[in-house]
């Protein structure tokens, strides 16, 4: 039997989690995974009543759906980040506050413990999301960034994050980072970085997703080959990449999702360029046996027709590893 199937809920947000649940049942899902948005997690009353947990769980039991981990990706963004008026319309009231942009952060990090605490409440072991980053922005060299400017941001990263590590490793927590741009950890080089930056402690790890990777030009494989410890769930995403010069490139060009003249775009899963046959295999040789999350984005598609098909495309490709040589055959003789 294959690895659990989920659905990541963070693009149904606007639907209920009653509604959501339904319908991811009836499209063959073992379970979803929780985002801490719109009516399906809330944190700070997942946090201070168990009662809501256990709620929840059995919303998704009268579905025959289970649940392995909640993602706070859009208050994690804060914690780090350079703060302005875009982060209000992602963030809740509480934590956007007056937006000052220290107070901001600030709330942001208060926010990401009460998550690890919800967490276990619910019973899951892990938190999936973003951090921020402060050095994003210069991500271009020119002008020229002193070295020191970015040492700075790793630290302050650690900074940031470490004492919300605390909080996780006090609820037996871990945190995923999904390895994306905008994030301190964007590619292999930097998810290194910021490993070492907070002393290599275990409660920090990936949410697996290659379609962030792959348009970069980033090693997918390789990257859990180099990270397999540490990946602590998989989100499975297809992204497609033109082969061809386009009138854009990997920055994007200020285009929305789905222009004609983007260099690449998500797609629905099997649709895009990401291998996920040689993702199953490696994530075989690693060890790895957690879900796998369908995150689903595809400006050119109906979702729910999406959805639908980018499960039985999941099960359908995910297979579990060989207890024995193929040619054991011969040396029992």
């Amino acid at each position: 039997m294959g690895r659990p199937v989920t659905l990541f809920t963070g693009q149904w947000a606007d639907l209920t989690l009653e509604t959501l649940a339904k319908k991811a049942a009836s499209w063959g899902y073992d379970g979803l995974e929780l985002a801490c948005w719109g009516d399906h997690f809330e944190v700070q009353k997942a946090a201070t009543s168990k009662k809501y947990c256990q709620d929840k769980l059995k919303l998704l039991a009268r579905h025959k759906l289970q649940v392995f981990a909640v993602s706070n990706h859009l208050v994690g963004q804060a914690v780090c980040d350079n703060i302005d008026k875009r982060h209000q319309t992602i963030l809740p009231p509480h934590v956007w506050g007056d937006g000052r942009p220290e107070g901001v952060r600030k709330r942001a990090a208060e926010e990401m413990k009460l998550t690890a605490r919800a967490a276990a409440n619910l019973g899951v072991k892990v938190v999936n999301g973003f951090t921020g980053s402060s050095i994003w922005h210069l991500l271009y060299s020119f002008p020229p960034v002193d070295p020191k400017t970015i040492d700075a941001g790793f630290n302050d990263f650690a900074k940031r994050w470490n004492p919300i590590l605390d909080e996780f490793d006090k609820v037996g927590v871990r945190f995923g980072l999904e390895v994306h741009p905008t994030e301190i950890a964007f590619d292999i080089v930097t998810a290194q970085r910021a490993i070492d930056a907070l002393g290599g402690r275990k409660t920090f790890g990936f949410n697996y997703d290659p379609s962030h990777l792959g348009y970069q030009g980033v090693g997918y494989v390789e990257f859990i080959r180099t990270f397999g410890n540490r990946i602590y769930h998989v989100h499975m995403k297809d992204v497609w990449w033109s082969k061809l010069p386009k009138r854009s490139g990997v920055f994007g060009g200020h285009l929305n999702f789905g222009h004609p003249d983007r260099y690449w775009d998500f797609r629905s899963l099997g649709r895009g360029r990401i291998k996920f046959e040689e993702i199953i295999r490696v994530l075989n040789g690693v060890g790895y046996q957690g879900p796998l999350s369908i995150e689903w984005e595809d400006s050119g598609m109906d979702r729910e027709h999406g959805a639908k098909e980018a499960c039985a495309f999941t099960k359908q490709v995910d297979f579990v590893p060989s207890g024995r040589a193929f040619d054991a055959a011969f040396a029992e003789r």
